[in-house]
């Protein structure tokens, strides 16, 4: 089976940062924490095989970059697929204003 490289971008980890300080520190719930994180990055991860069994999203700006959604509980992770990679370009809160957070 074929195998894609999967890159984060700087972005993107300051999410995964962001979302973990925040159930730790605000919620006060780190156990749930490292547990949140670590369920985004093994979905991430899953995306070395068969990243494209998410679909384009269907929106126009979103679908004209490529741009793809994977729903990981309340979050979600945003990528492209390009030839043998995958670029993980944020993770997102999901009730978050999601057009807002993608153009900053």
């Amino acid at each position: 089976m074929k195998r894609y490289d999967v890159l984060i971008s700087d972005k993107a980890n300051d999410d995964m940062e962001a979302i973990y300080k925040y159930i730790a520190e605000t919620l006060l719930e780190p156990n749930i924490a490292i547990k949140q994180y670590d369920k985004i990055a093994t979905a991430i991860l899953s995306l070395e095989e068969m990243p494209r069994r998410i679909k384009v999203m269907d929106s126009e700006s979103e679908h004209s970059q490529e741009l793809r959604a994977l729903i990981v509980d309340n979050y979600t992770v945003f990528f492209v697929v390009r030839d043998d990679m995958v670029w993980i370009v944020r993770v997102l809160y999901s009730s978050s204003d999601i057009s807002k957070r993608l153009s900053e």
